[in-house]
């Protein structure tokens, strides 16, 4: 699926935010399907085969859950190939039981395939208005920052400092223009890309090499398309006008995991199911919707509660899913209707599963 096919934003998704609720909701679900149909279309599969063949590196982006932060979009990447962790603010800790346990587990998967890994962590901010900045962090984009830099010395402490297989990068995200500034290993040294002109394009590698002396060659071969992707994307975002889309527009509030099919930006709020304490999160993700609705951000209508569980096997994995999906779709409902009485009336529950293999997202009861 290519990400100028379902992910762009534009008129579509404008419109879409300003249907009744009942008919976003059946656009959602089309959209899901679709996605499946295509992912697992001989042409998709090829396009993911193509990219992995030739850029050997996996790809874990660690960021936040703000519906804006679209990394595959922002990198022109095809859909797949960065596989997303979120939680609020970008806050993560190696400590935590099952952030840690999924970490360790993709990357061991990785490795027993002879592949490096190179985890994007992201704090992100706008550079025309502080308070479209990160809520998560209170605006405070040096907090957002530091919190960042502290997650890579943990992915350092657990995987290891030589970065010969798993390499952490901070990188922030100026929504204004999805610009990524990449930080070097030395953290004071940045690449802003949105400053980087068309003159700067050859000298790019060069750049790569500048900032990450301690990165393999061939890793950094793989992020340079990255790189690339983002500088034409930042042009196509500079001769557009979205003004809309940098400011909070989400109608939807998705916990768990397997939102890979959800490739459009400032849509939903998506919240991981890794932090020990989940109602901060939650409760949070229900103040920025009663926000939307009270500015006329988008309807008041009601907005989307959508609990995702992934499953790799048919039987006991798929029903454990189950009863997980249901678990948080609950469990984040009472919390948003104990904090946001205002909009406890409007919340549409949905809880499904996904199978990893298709992609498939499959509604339950």
């Amino acid at each position: 699926m290519s990400n100028s096919s379902l992910s762009q934003p534009g008129p579509d998704s404008i419109a879409i935010r300003n249907l009744p609720i009942q008919q976003r909701i059946d656009w959602l679900m089309e959209h899901a399907r679709r996605y499946a149909q295509v992912y697992q279309s001989p042409e998709s599969f090829l396009a993911r085969e193509r990219y992995s063949a030739k850029h050997d590196t996996a790809i874990i982006a660690l960021k936040c859950m703000d519906g804006r932060l679209n990394l595959s979009v922002a990198t022109n990447t095809p859909s797949g190939i960065i596989q997303p962790i979120r939680n609020i603010g970008g806050r993560f800790d190696m400590g935590w039981p099952h952030f840690g346990e999924v970490m360790t587990e993709q990357i061991q998967h990785m490795v027993r395939h002879g592949r490096r890994t190179l985890v994007l962590i992201n704090y992100h901010y706008s550079k025309g208005d502080q308070h479209r900045g990160c809520a998560g962090w209170g605006y405070n984009t040096d907090a957002a920052r530091d919190h960042a830099l502290r997650t890579k010395r943990q992915v350092e402490e657990v995987f290891g400092s030589a970065h010969s297989t798993v390499y952490p990068l901070v990188c922030g995200f100026e929504t204004d223009e999805d610009a990524l500034v990449l930080h070097g290993s030395n953290h004071r040294d940045v690449l802003n890309l949105s400053t980087v002109s068309a003159q700067d394009l050859a000298s790019l590698p060069a750049s790569l090499s500048r900032l990450y002396p301690d990165m393999p060659e061939e890793m950094q071969e793989d992020l340079l398309p990255l790189v690339q992707g983002n500088l034409a994307h930042i042009e196509e975002v500079r001769k557009s006008d979205r003004t809309l889309e940098i400011v909070h527009h989400e109608w939807m509030i998705g916990i768990g995991r397997g939102f890979h099919w959800l490739h459009m930006p400032n849509l939903a709020l998506i919240i991981g199911p890794y932090s020990p304490e989940l109602a901060d999160p939650l409760s949070k993700a229900g103040g920025i919707i009663a926000a939307n609705m009270r500015d006329d951000r988008i309807p008041d209508d009601g907005f989307l509660l959508l609990s995702v569980a992934p499953y790799q096997e048919v039987g006991v994995d798929r029903a454990r899913a189950t009863l997980k999906s249901r678990f948080m779709a609950d469990f984040a409902a009472h919390i948003i209707r104990s904090d946001h009485a205002k909009i406890a009336d409007k919340i549409n529950i949905r809880k499904a599963v996904l199978s990893w293999h298709t992609r498939a997202l499959e509604l339950i009861v």
